[in-house]
């Protein structure tokens, strides 16, 4: 069986059931992915942006502490995590975030089309 996501240091029940929601269902689907993925993943399935998330996800991925987080690094992060919010947003056409279309298309919830945000 496969380790759950909770396995990795910092990550709780909580950020599991996040990724279980996205798709992610264990901690080397999570590193495989890289923090950057799995937090688009975990935006388009409706998580609410928030920096701490981003970068206690970060962290834990390097196997750090999750307050290691400072200065330069910490401003890096934060451009970093203010991108993957805005590629989240909803285009102002009303279609869905590319991200979202793409995961909904993937696993058979939406079909590609001229429409679909999707290119």
């Amino acid at each position: 069986m496969a380790a759950p996501v909770s396995s990795i240091r910092n990550l709780g029940p909580a950020f599991e059931a996040e990724c279980t929601r996205a798709g992610i269902l264990s901690a080397d689907g999570l590193r495989a992915l890289g923090a950057d993925a799995a937090y688009a993943r975990l935006l388009a399935a409706g998580t609410r942006p928030h920096f701490i998330g981003y970068y206690v996800l970060v962290m834990a991925l390097q196997g750090r502490p999750w307050n290691d987080c400072k200065g330069a690094e910490k401003a890096a992060l934060r451009a970093r995590f203010d991108a993957l919010k805005a590629q989240s947003a909803a285009p102002e056409d009303g279609s869905l975030p590319h991200e979202l279309a793409v995961f909904l298309e993937t696993h058979g919830m939406r079909k590609q089309g001229p429409d679909s945000g999707i290119s």
